[in-house]
């Protein structure tokens, strides 16, 4: 039997047994600094909600600075409850700074969840090209074929690095509507580079 099912199961465990703890900070943090009962609850799950929401933006080859800002502000909240409810902090007498910080979290995991689902996910590379459609060539016994859209080399080029970087993150090929958000061309461009890039 192989053994990549036990380290699959390990690892899983080990992930699950962090994020308990991780989650028992953050709610402990949250009923000292005042919010009891089902609130001191819904922070651990905003900050984690926050913490997958960044990861997505990251791994979806999208905007990386809002991607990596919003995952440093949920990781810097888990740490530092972490970090606070490990004896350095009384609990007991919580400073108002830290009660102040607390209070504001929702409106930041709001913003941030925000702008994480609806922001720009195009690629900052993206290139205007005008279109030129050649003429239609007409053989005398079929009907004239579809007008073809002519494609500048060195957009080609282009579009080959994009494609190899999609491959190299992701390990699939890279499809034609993502070809076409990444380079911001019109859907006929992207299916003729698509076509010379196969």
């Amino acid at each position: 039997m192989s053994s990549l099912p036990v380290r699959l199961d390990a690892v899983l465990v080990q992930a699950l047994i962090a994020a308990a703890l991780s989650f028992a900070h953050l709610h402990d943090l949250a009923a000292a600094a005042g919010q009891d009962g089902w609130k001191a609850w819904a922070y651990p799950v905003s900050v984690d909600l926050l913490l997958v929401a960044a990861w997505r933006r990251l791994r979806s080859g999208g905007s990386k600075a809002a991607g990596w800002c919003w995952f440093l502000v949920a990781l810097t909240a888990s740490l530092g409850a972490n970090v606070a409810t490990a004896g350095l902090l009384d609990l007991d007498d919580v400073p108002a700074w830290l009660r102040i910080l607390v209070a504001g979290w929702p409106a930041v995991a709001f913003l941030g969840g925000t702008l994480l689902a609806h922001g720009s996910t195009a690629a900052p590379e993206a290139v205007s090209v005008p279109v030129t459609e050649l003429p239609a060539v007409e053989a005398a016994s079929e009907p004239p074929p579809p007008s073809v859209t002519s494609v500048p080399p060195a957009l080609v080029a282009h579009a080959r690095k994009v494609a190899d970087d999609h491959r190299a993150r992701t390990g699939t090929p890279i499809d034609t509507p993502t070809l076409r958000a990444r380079l911001g061309v019109p859907l006929p461009l992207a299916e003729a580079i698509a076509t010379q890039l196969a």
